[in-house]
């Protein structure tokens, strides 16, 4: 092979090169873009989240399942939680009951997401109903209850003690 051919193959390999390059690299080639996974508009992720995390709180709280209940909050609150949930005051306390507990409303608060709940509290023959504010956030890739806190009016009782 003379010198003018190896030039010329050299040439040839050199100008072949740089598609094949570009190709690998995504340019020049076709402008369809792949396929992306079908996933829920971050909104909507939000609050199907947000529900679900908040719903099996409540489902917890019915059930008495305080470690359940626990799962469902953030880990900046595990000590507050162990502290105070079967306390007087707590959610899980063993004087009284939770025979209904229900979501009202979501939306988007500035520490996240809002849930507002109804709950039904029963100790002995006296029943109240108390709105509360859970704040549910992403903590990573997951999300977690962030807080919670009375909403509106304070409790109001549907009956009056026993004399």
């Amino acid at each position: 092979m003379g010198a003018t051919h190896r030039r010329l193959a050299g040439v040839a390999a050199a100008l072949a090169i740089p598609p094949l390059v570009l190709a690998g690299c995504g340019l020049g080639g076709e402008d369809e873009e792949p396929a992306k996974p079908e996933r829920q508009a971050p909104a909507e992720e939000a609050a199907a989240k947000s529900r679900e995390r908040v719903q099996a709180y409540l489902d917890a709280m019915i059930a008495k399942d305080a470690a359940a209940g626990r799962s469902q909050l953030c880990a900046t609150l595990h000590d507050a939680f162990d502290a105070g949930a079967s306390g007087p005051n707590g959610d899980f306390a063993d004087h009284f009951t939770v025979p209904q507990a229900e979501i009202t409303d979501i939306r988007s608060g500035p520490h996240g997401q809002e849930v507002n709940v109804t709950v039904s509290v029963t100790a002995g023959s006296r029943k109240v109903t108390r709105a509360l504010v859970f704040t549910v956030t992403r903590d990573g890739a997951d999300w977690c209850i962030a807080g919670e806190a009375p909403a509106g009016p304070a409790a109001t009782p549907t009956a009056k003690p026993a004399a």
